[in-house]
């Protein structure tokens, strides 16, 4: 037993005895490293995949290529990484570099010539190893706040180039240009009754256990009185030096009286395991409480190779008249380390917390698929949808389907079909099946044949089919029509949708093709005159934008510029 439990964990060391090059790269910024993400920190619905290093709060700070290689993706994008940009290297690894304001000049004429000849701001290039060479230390971008950052940062990663693993970028020699001493910090403990007989100091519901902090800087918890099979949880977080944020652990490894338990480290994973962190953490609790707590146990395993269990996978079976020690042991990747110890003792209790189970006629089996129907609304469930087995709320009312809440995660996508054949042929095409949170309305993509409409979706909740016939917003930032704009080194507009939001946005001058970039954080697009298409004397303006039912909006104008001495 002891041999299979030692080439249990050994995995989860794997990673960090592999050779990584410690001295072939150098640090994309040239100022302080100071982390607003690590690499593996738990986000929604997904774990963090590379560095966030903080800007300031200011944009347009000088990007360097890490190392030797050549560009060998550009991808710009309205979401996610925004205006991205990867470098491949001649040892086998490719750096990733996000939410970019610009890049060079060299890339941005290369990049310019793509918009306009794909004619499109979304772009996703892969180039080959002569287009766009770089050499170490070289100026590549500026860094900025595109895409889906909430602030001012750079993204940063190291991938294999084979597997397009992501690689924990401290292990490049990273984790010396960034000062860290402070140990890791426990905000809670919750101890989970998971067996129908467990109870845990009169719960039968998941229960918080108080901490008490050590003169050591260690952390004890209460003693926990308990029966059958339990597992345990632990919201936690890290910080370092000169840093004012709450960034993930590095690593966790559990021990119940000496023997190791179930461990998570955060070395390398691939993209197709990131939504498992929905099973990972107590999801039920982050929808509701907001606090992401790390479930140290499986009650049923999913593939995430960040993890390393025991034969038993985590889970603690409490025998009559025993006394247990359970103990974690939190990391960063500087070696600053704290520990929880949990006394554990078996107890017979009287329970005053009982189980909060709801049942419903619909149980739902996550290795089954399944299709309710009722008053011509329906829902398919393929298998794998769900993490777990759970009871389903379904019900339809005055043409309102109502599918349990989000406070379920949902792993792969389910169907929405509505049948309505009252709907004039002419108006069909502007309804679209709508995600209702409270007040607020969500779009899903929605599909239409004959009297059908049906929509692919991760979203629990209440749906209802909606019609948007009120077409997009065009205002004018700093436009005003038949004015003189040779001051000026852009034009700017927000562009704006009430309902099914934008789907499209095509700008012409003077009947070609501009390039508009676009922000939706702050609906603006802009065009910036140094592309020039502009013109000496009158030039025409129109821009086309259209929702995601084709409800569309066009804006037509003139303006005059003069070339600038």
């Amino acid at each position: 037993m002891k041999y299979t439990l030692l080439l249990l964990f050994a995995s989860i060391n794997a990673f960090s005895q592999v050779n990584y090059p410690q001295n072939d790269f150098i640090s994309p910024l040239d100022i302080p490293l100071l982390l607003s993400g690590t690499f593996g920190e738990l986000r929604s619905n997904h774990f963090h995949s590379g560095l966030d290093f903080r800007t300031q709060s200011k944009t347009g700070f000088n990007v360097y290529a890490t190392g030797d290689g050549y560009i060998s993706r550009i991808k710009i994008s309205t979401f996610g990484y925004g205006k991205a940009l990867y470098i491949t290297h001649p040892n086998g690894y490719t750096s990733v570099y996000g939410h970019l304001l610009k890049t060079a000049p060299k890339i941005d004429a290369y990049l310019k010539e793509q918009h306009y000849k794909e004619q499109s701001f979304e772009v996703d290039l892969f180039l080959g190893e002569g287009v766009l060479p770089v050499k170490q230390g070289e100026i590549i971008a500026l860094s900025g706040n595109s895409g889906g950052s909430g602030g001012p940062h750079l993204h940063f990663e190291y991938r294999d180039s084979q597997t397009e693993k992501i690689i924990n970028p401290l292990f490049f020699g990273l984790d010396a240009k960034i000062k860290d001493t402070k140990v890791p910090v426990v905000n809670e403990i919750v101890v989970y009754p998971i067996s129908d007989d467990a109870v845990v100091n009169q719960s039968q519901q998941p229960i918080s256990i108080p901490l008490s902090l050590q003169k050591d800087g260690t952390y004890l918890a209460s003693k926990v009185l308990a029966k059958g099979k339990i597992g345990i949880g632990v919201n936690t977080y890290d910080g370092s030096d000169n840093n004012y944020g709450k960034n993930g652990i590095y690593k966790m490894q559990t021990y119940l009286d000496g023997k190791p338990a179930f461990d998570i480290a955060f070395n390398t994973f691939s993209y197709d395991e990131t939504r498992y962190i929905n099973a990972y953490i107590d999801y039920y609790r982050y929808k509701k409480m907001n606090q992401r707590v790390q479930k140290m146990y499986y009650t049923k395993k999913y593939p995430l190779s960040l993890i390393s269990s025991s034969l038993t996978d985590g889970i603690i079976t409490i025998p009559p008249n025993i006394t247990s020690i359970y103990k974690i042991e939190i990391a960063d990747f500087n070696g600053n380390k704290t520990a929880v110890t949990i006394p554990i003792e078996s107890a017979d209790q009287e329970v005053k917390i009982p189980k909060a189970i709801k049942k419903t006629n619909y149980f739902i089996k996550s290795d089954n698929e399944y299709i309710f129907e009722k008053d011509k609304i329906s829902v398919f469930i393929p298998e794998q949808t769900f993490y777990d087995d759970f009871h389903l709320k379904f019900d339809v009312k005055d043409k309102v389907l109502y599918l349990h809440d989000d406070s379920t995660p949902v792993h792969s996508n389910f169907s929405v079909t509505f049948e309505e054949d009252s709907i004039p042929d002419a108006d069909r095409d502007k309804f679209f099946i709508a995600t209702i949170n409270g007040k607020k309305t969500y779009y899903n993509s929605t599909k239409m044949k004959e009297k059908k409409f049906t929509t692919w979706t991760r979203n629990l909740g209440e749906f209802r089919l909606i019609k948007d016939s009120i077409s997009p917003k065009i205002t004018s930032v700093n436009f005003q029509e038949g004015k003189w704009l040779s001051k000026q080194n852009d034009l700017q507009f927000e562009i704006t949708d009430d309902l099914s939001g934008i789907k499209t946005y095509t700008g012409y001058l003077n009947g070609k093709w501009i390039l508009f970039d676009y922000d939706y954080k702050t609906n603006k697009i802009t065009h910036d005159f140094s592309d020039n298409v502009v013109i000496e004397g009158r030039n025409e303006l129109k821009i086309v934008v259209t929702d995601n039912v084709g409800n569309s909006t066009i804006f037509e104008s003139h303006f005059f510029r003069s070339q600038q001495p």
